[in-house]
């Protein structure tokens, strides 16, 4: 098995992404609908774990064991526990809250926020922020968020195209074609993920995912035509933000490729500690790579169903030799 090499370059190590409270406010405002109340000075702390930590132990003067790495929470019990108390003593017991500098503190439900949480936000340069979610709504939509927002992620050299559905990175050497290749097979109706350049991550349930990165997103490089708006040209339909990496494309001079036919030669690739099954195609004038690449995805398909031609045409010969022998 191969660990991650592209193009002859050097294996790229794995990052885990800094996740600041404007990162996340920026990718969770839609789906979370947060607002920003106080401590505006603060929104570049870092939010260090992904969990969303409720802080109601802690909020009683018990701080064995507090998280204070992650976005504290204060739900309807935590709030009407604060409601409870005398005014001294709420901004004494959030007061030791800030203290043990927390990236935010967000208040569901949309609840009035005590002005204690307020100017103790401001003084600690901490955001405090309010959602319209409930608190078990909240946490699950939160914690999702931070996930994708923290997940491992390595950024390779490789083009990214979805054929009916199965992800496929085409790699090799520069000028070997890919960005030709994933042209043709948008021109036949798939869809361009990235070009040159894809961001890969593994989310929570172990998948590899790839995206493109920065300003190349939905552009194409073609030699001698140049950089290509792909949406312009083919409509919205022919991107895609996003998708799971299924099969990983070789693509080689055909020399370099010389050897097995059989196509039990493809291999798997360790990609973020996943495997991902790689096949090699030899690039020659005259060979329509595009298809190739096409059947490659589709083959790929059928193997997840179960169905591996090579193997059973392979056992079929194996069968007929063995029973010529016996005749024998």
């Amino acid at each position: 098995m191969r660990e991650w090499r592209a193009s002859g370059v050097p294996v790229p190590r794995p990052r885990v992404p800094v996740v600041t409270v404007a990162d996340w406010l920026a990718a969770g405002q839609a789906r979370l609908g947060l607002e920003l109340v106080a401590g505006a000075a603060g929104m570049q702390r870092r939010i260090g774990e992904a969990a969303i930590h409720r802080p109601g132990l802690a909020l009683t003067g018990f701080f064995r064991h507090f998280p204070p790495r992650r976005i504290q929470l204060l739900g309807l019990a935590e709030m009407s526990y604060l409601a409870s108390l005398a005014g001294g003593a709420r901004a004494d017991r959030l007061r030791r809250l800030f203290a043990q500098r927390i990236p935010c503190v967000v208040v569901s439900r949309r609840q009035k926020i005590p002005p204690e949480l307020v100017r103790l936000g401001e003084a600690f340069r901490t955001p405090v922020l309010r959602t319209p979610l409930v608190t078990k709504h909240f946490v699950n939509a939160a914690t999702l968020v931070m996930e994708r927002l923290m997940a491992p992620q390595v950024l390779v050299q490789g083009t990214m195209v979805d054929i009916l559905g199965i992800g496929v990175l085409l790699e090799g050497p520069p000028g070997v074609g890919k960005s030709e290749t994933a042209l043709d097979l948008i021109v036949k109706g798939h869809r361009l993920v990235a070009d040159d350049v894809t961001m890969l991550r593994r989310d929570s349930a172990g998948v590899i995912i790839g995206m493109p990165a920065g300003v190349t997103r939905y552009h194409l490089e073609i030699r001698g035509l140049g950089i290509i708006h792909v949406p312009s040209l083919f409509g919205v339909a022919s991107v895609l933000a996003e998708k799971r990496l299924d099969l990983i494309a070789s693509l080689c001079p055909l020399p370099a490729a010389a050897g097995d036919r059989s196509g039990q030669g493809s291999g798997k690739r360790t990609v973020l500690g996943m495997e991902i099954p790689t096949i090699a195609i030899p690039v020659a004038p005259g060979r329509d790579v595009a298809n190739i690449v096409e059947a490659a995805a589709l083959d790929q398909q059928l193997k997840r169903l179960g169905h591996d031609a090579a193997k059973e045409l392979d056992e079929k010969l194996i069968a007929v030799l063995a029973g010529g022998r016996r005749r024998a």
